[in-house]
């Protein structure tokens, strides 16, 4: 190795390290008075309350849309034309399944909730922070759709508004009223739910987070924080667990040695027992890999112990994965989970105080 090599691989340690600090400065402790405390006297320029939903590009959608409710027993509380809304607990978050076969499975984007939305004033606000109104969700660019009555939307249409993160993440910023439905916001769907033909196996409660792989973490980072406030309160290894609205929800950004992108969602589910969710699972038709393997392709599912050089416990907390019909990666958590410490990740908390509490 040269000098030069040296110097630079030095220089990136050192930065990496002067961040970490930085982030540290940000953390505040994850107890519920504490975070409304936060909220309260730091208010973001766009508060964010929790995910609302995902939309996902698969390559059969009658097929992905009977998988999922086999496995979750979701119902479907809105259509818009081709896309099919399926009810994430007790609403109104969703996903959403694109109608068209799509050659490039993926999460396509992802929406987090505002109170009291205002897309206009939303607009404003993202260009003010370099996201340009330029009808488009390119990188650090935003577009309204106004979703008209032939996609299930308002009569005048119901505004929706993307825009891409530093990377060209698409992001979508609704009310938290939104289902998918018609209405201003977004907030009428169904009157009668079309229910799925079986309970579902699994029963989820909500979206708990989505891991980003970004170019560049101190700046996306950055840009999340100025945004939606996102305040750290603990920590995986060196990533930083961005907390998304008062609850157990969060953000991570990720930055490995691959593209951009959405990697995953995690959900939570009630009763969270590795033995059980694999029999499930594995009932379902997908095979285990236990916890020596890694996903490589569709209806796979394998268990990671995390240690506690990555924030779990030291004989590790367990965190399941596994991939849809398309090979889509989704993980599944104990309701309690908040990305922290403990059997259930349930303990989250400041660098002050690494053990955390309970949330």
């Amino acid at each position: 190795m040269n000098n030069k090599t040296s110097n630079e691989d030095h220089k990136k340690v050192t930065s990496r390290r002067e961040f970490i600090a930085s982030m540290s400065s940000l953390a505040i402790g994850c107890g519920l008075g504490q975070k409304a405390a936060f909220a309260a006297q730091n208010l973001p320029p766009l508060p964010t309350t929790a995910f609302n939903h995902m939309t996902i590009a698969v390559s059969d959608p009658s097929a992905s849309i009977d998988w999922y409710q086999g496995l979750f027993g979701m119902p479907i509380v809105a259509r818009q034309r081709d896309t099919i809304v399926l009810r994430v607990g007790e609403g109104p978050q969703f996903i959403a399944i694109s109608g068209s076969p799509s050659s490039d499975p993926r999460i396509t984007h992802y929406c987090l909730s505002i109170d009291d939305f205002d897309y206009e004033e939303a607009v404003r606000i993202l260009a003010d922070h370099g996201v340009a109104a330029e009808n488009s969700s390119g990188p650090m660019q935003s577009r309204v759709r106004m979703r008209g009555p032939e996609f299930g939307g308002a009569p005048s249409g119901t505004p929706e508004l993307y825009f891409g993160d530093p990377d060209g993440i698409v992001v979508q910023l609704q009310d938290s009223s939104y289902c998918g439905g018609a209405g201003l916001n977004g907030e009428q769907c169904l009157d009668t739910e079309e229910t799925a033909s079986t309970e579902g196996l699994l029963t989820i409660r909500e979206f708990n987070h989505f891991t980003l792989f970004v170019s560049d973490q101190a700046r996306s980072i950055q840009f999340y924080q100025s945004l939606f406030g996102m305040p750290v309160d603990t920590f995986q290894g060196a990533l930083p667990v961005m907390r998304v609205g008062l609850g157990r929800a969060f953000l991570a950004l990720a930055q490995p040695p691959a593209p951009p992108g959405i990697h995953h969602v995690s959900l939570a589910v009630n009763n969270f027992d590795v033995d059980r969710i694999f029999s499930v699972l594995e009932d379902y038709g997908l095979t285990i890999l236990g916890e020596a393997g890694r996903a490589s392709g569709p209806l796979q599912a394998y268990v990671t112990m995390r240690g506690a050089n990555r924030g779990g416990l030291l004989t590790g907390t367990p965190e399941v994965y596994f991939t849809d019909p398309d090979g889509i990666l989704l993980q599944l958590q104990d309701n309690r989970y908040c990305g922290g410490n403990g059997y259930f990740g349930e303990l989250c908390g400041t660098v002050e105080n690494p053990t955390g509490r309970n949330l």
